[in-house]
């Protein structure tokens, strides 16, 4: 394996945290090199300067993207940090639905990874909604860094010991088996998400409509305080008021300096 000079390792993970806000500390370093030694390997570079090179000066923008789905980490699953879910299903749409005149209800899935956490939330609206669900807006957005998981989200296939977590009526109601190992989410509730590409290091969120909830889990985990201190001004600039904010169970608000009020571990309300 090419090994990486500090110089190199400073070099690469500036560009990380300037661009993505991921901080790879020093102890990281045997990490980071095993995640892109493959790409050196393939491309025939002898070092990781000559790899910088290629990868910032690439037109194209596919070495960028493939850089980004090296460095990434996307470890999810169906109903994790269940809490959350019974939580939004049993207090927070019945409070904040009535409330909604035009029936627009806006949820973002700010780290949606393979697609786990957005089609569950769609499941969860679907059933809370039941035969008034066509009177509603309720498509969520689920957005990613990373172009892989955000390709495999939108297959919505999963392989049938992953979806156990979940009831076994949502399984059988929300789920066409494909054989033995696979099953896919039905069309109804796959229409329900859109996927997009996002980088939630911009500088302005883009959104024309604030959102009720946003969804942003164990992504916080990677970020500096002042990322994270940015990051948590923009969600609650994108909120409506009254709007929660759902963060990992690993993570938690400055509450000295956020105007998010909180609410449980891992809940904040603007």
């Amino acid at each position: 394996m090419i090994e990486i000079t500090d110089k190199e390792f400073l070099l690469i993970t500036d560009f990380i945290k300037s661009n993505y806000g991921i901080q790879f500390k020093e102890q990281k370093k045997t990490l980071l090199t095993s995640r892109l030694h493959n790409i050196l390997d393939e491309m025939g570079f002898s070092n990781f300067t000559q790899y910088y090179e290629y990868m910032t000066h690439d037109k194209s923008g596919k070495a960028i993207t493939n850089f980004v789905d090296k460095i990434t980490t996307n470890h999810t699953y169906f109903m994790r940090e269940a809490e959350h879910f019974n939580y939004l299903k049993n207090n927070v749409l019945p409070e904040i639905v009535p409330k909604i005149k035009n029936h627009d209800l806006r949820i973002w899935c700010a780290a949606s990874s393979t697609g786990e956490e957005p089609y569950t939330l769609a499941m969860l609206v679907d059933e809370f909604f039941g035969d008034e669900k066509a009177l509603w807006d309720t498509k969520v957005l689920a957005t990613d860094i990373c172009a892989s998981v955000l390709e495999t989200a939108q297959k919505g296939i999963y392989n049938n010991i992953s979806i156990e977590p979940l009831e076994k009526m949502w399984r059988l109601k929300y789920f066409n088996k494909i054989d033995i190992t696979n099953s896919k989410i039905i069309d109804r509730i796959q229409n329900e998400v859109i996927f997009r590409k996002f980088n939630l290091m911009e500088p302005e969120f883009p959104f024309k409509k604030k959102f009720h909830i946003i969804f942003c889990r164990n992504v916080m985990i990677y970020f500096d305080a002042a990322t994270k201190d940015r990051l948590i001004e923009k969600f609650y600039n994108s909120l409506e008021d009254g709007g929660y904010l759902f963060v990992g169970h690993s993570e938690s608000l400055n509450r000295a300096t956020t105007e998010f009020k909180y609410v449980k571990p891992a809940i904040y309300r603007k």
